[in-house]
């Protein structure tokens, strides 16, 4: 373990931050409703998503973002057909 300096950030650089927004996505759609810690985590990983894209290009996602958004306020309030239903759209619009 190398404690001398932290270790580099991966930030996706360009286009490289779709394949692994929708790869975070498809995780935290499959685990949005399980018991032991899933909504947690789905929750925190649609948030970092939507920071994420957020970030790099504010008005290219907007819609994105937006819809990130619905889907992690869905997914805090328990609602987890309208959470899935938003990840849905944002998946679409990344293909």
């Amino acid at each position: 373990m190398d404690v001398l300096k932290p270790k580099p950030l991966d930030t996706h650089p360009g286009d490289e931050i779709v394949p692994w927004a929708r790869h975070q996505l498809e995780i935290a759609r499959s685990i949005l409703d399980n018991p032991g810690g899933g909504l947690l985590f789905a929750t925190q990983t649609v948030g970092q998503v939507r920071a994420g894209l957020q970030e790099r290009d504010p008005e290219r996602w907007e819609e994105v973002v937006a819809l990130l958004d619905q889907a992690e306020d869905s997914g805090v309030r328990r609602e987890f057909e309208t959470a899935r239903k938003h990840i849905d759209s944002v998946l679409a619009r990344l293909a």
